[in-house]
């Protein structure tokens, strides 16, 4: 896997979800999995954000949110959509409010098993975002030339 020069940033939302793969994701930053070691670091500003990392389904109340952040964040970028709720809405896809997955509302590029999916299968979801988004960055500097 090549680096990019710069450290990606991750901008985690939380749909709406059990918690559960939301405390798998914050065990990823734990020294145990350490995802830091990859230079990823979670923020909270889309602005600063390469890598969107959604848990939990799209509802009513929460698809313009998601629209937004995802429209803030500049490009390139990579959506990781974490668990089977940001996958298809998992347990809650027949609940009145649940419109499904993140694909419902914005393109998603990884997708991550599991309920709650596991913190090595989210680390190789984000490894398998960079090595994307060092693609689009290399494709973007070919751009610009």
């Amino acid at each position: 896997m090549n680096f990019s020069k710069k450290s990606p940033w991750i901008l985690h939302y939380d749909g709406s979800s059990c918690n559960g793969c939301d405390i798998e994701v914050l065990a990823c930053l734990t020294p145990l999995y350490d995802v830091e070691r990859f230079g990823v670091i979670n923020t909270g500003n889309p602005k600063h954000a390469d890598i969107l990392l959604i848990t939990g389904s799209i509802n009513e109340q929460n698809k313009s949110v998601v629209k937004q952040l995802y429209e803030q964040m500049a490009d390139p970028k990579v959506v990781v959509a974490v668990g089977i709720c940001a996958a298809t809405g998992g347990i809650f896809s027949e609940c009145y409010n649940v419109l499904g997955g993140v694909d419902r509302i914005i393109p998603v590029d990884v997708y991550v098993p599991g309920c709650a999916a596991r913190p090595e299968a989210i680390i190789d979801g984000v490894v398998k975002a960079l090595d994307m988004l060092e693609e689009r960055q290399k494709y973007a500097r070919k751009k610009d030339k």
